[in-house]
């Protein structure tokens, strides 16, 4: 198994990449179509169900600035892959690099304990924790606006912004009644 590493290769000039990692790929392409319309700078966006990445293509892959974990909280098996890909990536992928983003979280059929279990999981990696609707139009919009301003500082095109300042301000934190059932 190969980690995926941060800094092991150079950044594109006025370009950035990210990495959209979700097992099912129902709201990875619209994201993905989304993403690619920004102007002001290229967003680079390939997809993957699970890592690690292949290693016969890892010599011409370009360095990812942004690793974004999508989890649907109607399926077990979204997040037991994001736990699974975890391991895969570097530590220092953590320092403001990873994001999580979580579909389907108003759906009555997404169980609790998984969305504390993801919470859980954001906050002891220190990463932020994005909730968005994955059905509408405008969800899809909003989920992009937000991703493309952690992108921008992850990839370093925000003077006097670091990744790892701005996964400070954005972290998931987790109370410390988080064992307590949630929506009583």
């Amino acid at each position: 198994m190969s980690l995926l590493k941060p800094f092991s290769k150079l950044p594109g000039l006025n370009s950035a990449n990210i990495l959209l990692v979700e097992s099912k790929e129902e709201f990875q392409q619209s994201l993905a179509d989304a993403l690619v319309q920004e102007t002001s700078f290229t967003v680079n966006v390939r997809l993957a169900k699970s890592l690690p990445l292949p290693m016969e293509n890892e010599e011409s892959r370009p360095r990812i600035d942004l690793v974004v974990f999508i989890i649907d909280l109607t399926s077990g098996l979204s997040f037991q892959s994001t736990e699974a890909s975890l391991k895969c990536l570097d530590p220092g992928y953590f320092l403001g690099k990873v994001c999580f983003m979580v579909i389907n979280a108003r759906n009555a059929a997404a169980p609790i304990e998984r969305l504390d279990a993801v919470r859980k999981l954001a906050a002891s990696l220190h990463c932020p924790l994005l909730f968005t609707e994955d059905q509408t139009p405008d969800g899809v919009t909003n989920a992009t606006e937000r991703l493309l301003t952690i992108l921008k500082v992850a990839a370093g095109f925000v003077p006097m912004a670091t990744a790892l300042y701005l996964s400070n301000l954005t972290r998931s934190t987790v109370s410390s009644d988080i064992d307590q059932p949630s929506f009583d």
